[in-house]
């Protein structure tokens, strides 16, 4: 049975959790690999609107089991808030979510570091932090010694593990003026808590996992964050924790890379990005302005306003290239309907020189000039549309454009954030 992995392939946000729900139902299993409660994936289904972090977004389809693999690093209290907002809407998840005993906690200390190191700033800006304690877990995570792992929580030397720790973060926190004090009996008590409500959950997802493909399980990886926020191959130092391109999908899930067969790229029709580093199609004007409202960008896990541009087919070839995508899904292409002329921009200019490679360091990239094209609008609402005939021939022009440029097939487009607002190209 084919691997399917969905791989954000801007900076986040581009409505990958909309695109997961509409395909769970091909699937046995749908994977969360990596990331953390910095992941805001939404999906609508009618008048209900889910909001999810941690739990993968085909948790709507009891039929599917979810894994919460050893790559992502986990906030007790954030999934438990989820699993009891799902409870309270009749979605009883205890007999298809499992959570990976490898994967990471965050801890009370790791939300302090957090907040103390948010205002430092870097090639003149500031990183941009969820303060949700991500990037210090992930580095306790390569430091090993005062790391937790889900399974570590329920075990027998679980407190004592957290007065090691402890005794260690203070005085590190207190050097970076950090005003939290850390209680290991408090904490002790809160997370032991978490251990003995999640223990039911908690598996070797690793195994369970590997079992699976060999049983000829179709299996979808569902990415958070994009691939431009890579920690290695993305727009470095302005990047997550964790490898959110394609190349993670096996180090973070735990399968060989030969069991995914299919990688499908999801884009927005324009381009957003959350935080500091450089973004060369930016609209900081009247333009950014109109494709924020008109798209509702504002963050779901911040509601920090995201910054709006237009398509970067320079970086998203790149992209798709590094994650070995296969096609293309085109979300909230309706966002651009009410626009009379659409920009996207087909090549940098880099020192006086064209380029059409993506820059391997942030200061390059914040140094280039866009070269955009200009494409017609179509001013026609496309909401209520289902077949790709039934699209305006401007609307067709764009998405074969598109693919000329990222040099991959179109294969979805979403006309609105409903998992019925969906069109498969032909």
């Amino acid at each position: 049975m084919p691997g399917t992995c969905v791989i954000g392939l801007q900076w986040g946000d581009e409505a990958k959790g909309k695109l997961v729900d509409l395909l769970t139902g091909k699937f046995d299993i749908v994977v969360r690999y990596q990331g953390g409660a910095n992941a805001g994936h939404t999906v609508v289904v009618g008048d209900q609107t889910y909001k999810l972090h941690h739990i993968p977004s085909g948790i709507l389809n009891p039929n599917v089991s979810n894994i919460i693999a050893s790559g992502v690093v986990l906030n007790p209290p954030t999934v438990l808030e989820e699993i009891h907002g799902l409870a309270s809407r009749g979605i009883d998840v205890s007999k298809n979510l499992k959570i990976s005993d490898r994967a990471h906690v965050v801890m009370p200390w790791h939300m302090a570091e957090d907040r103390a190191l948010n205002d430092v700033i870097v090639d003149g800006e500031k990183i941009g932090t969820t303060l949700r304690g991500i990037g210090p877990c992930y580095r306790d995570k390569v430091g090993r010694n005062n790391a937790v792992r889900v399974g570590d929580m329920i075990r027998d030397d679980f407190r004592a593990r957290i007065d090691r720790i402890v005794a260690a973060k203070q005085p590190y926190l207190s050097s970076l003026a950090c005003e939290s004090t850390l209680d290991a009996g408090e904490i002790y008590r809160e997370y032991k808590a978490y251990a003995d409500e999640l223990q039911p959950f908690v598996i070797d997802t690793t195994a369970m996992l590997l079992d699976a493909v060999e049983e000829d399980k179709a299996l979808l990886y569902e990415g958070a964050q994009g691939a431009l926020l890579d920690i290695d191959h993305g727009t470095f130092p302005f990047v997550t924790s964790s490898n959110s391109s394609g190349v993670g999908v096996s180090a973070g899930a735990g399968v060989p890379g030969r069991w995914v067969n299919e990688v499908i790229g999801v884009v927005k029709s324009y381009t957003t990005r959350v935080g500091g580093g450089p973004f060369p199609t930016e609209q900081d004007n009247e333009i950014g302005q109109t494709i924020r409202d008109l798209g509702n960008e504002y963050g779901t896990t911040t509601g920090r306003p995201r910054r709006c541009g237009w398509f970067d087919a320079v970086a998203v070839r790149y992209t798709a290239r590094l994650s070995g995508v296969s096609g293309l899904s085109v979300m909230m292409l309706d966002v651009l309907s009410q626009l009379p002329e659409i920009k996207v921009c087909t090549s940098y200019e880099l020192h006086g020189e064209r380029i059409t490679h993506f820059p391997s360091h942030s200061e390059d990239l914040r140094l280039v000039k866009p070269n955009y094209e200009t494409i017609p609008g179509w001013m026609t609402d496309v909401t209520e549309m289902r077949e790709y005939s039934q699209l305006p021939d401007g609307a067709k022009r764009y998405l074969d454009q598109i693919s000329a440029w990222v040099e991959r097939p179109v294969e979805i487009v979403s006309v609105g954030p409903d998992r019925e607002q969906t069109i498969f190209v032909p």
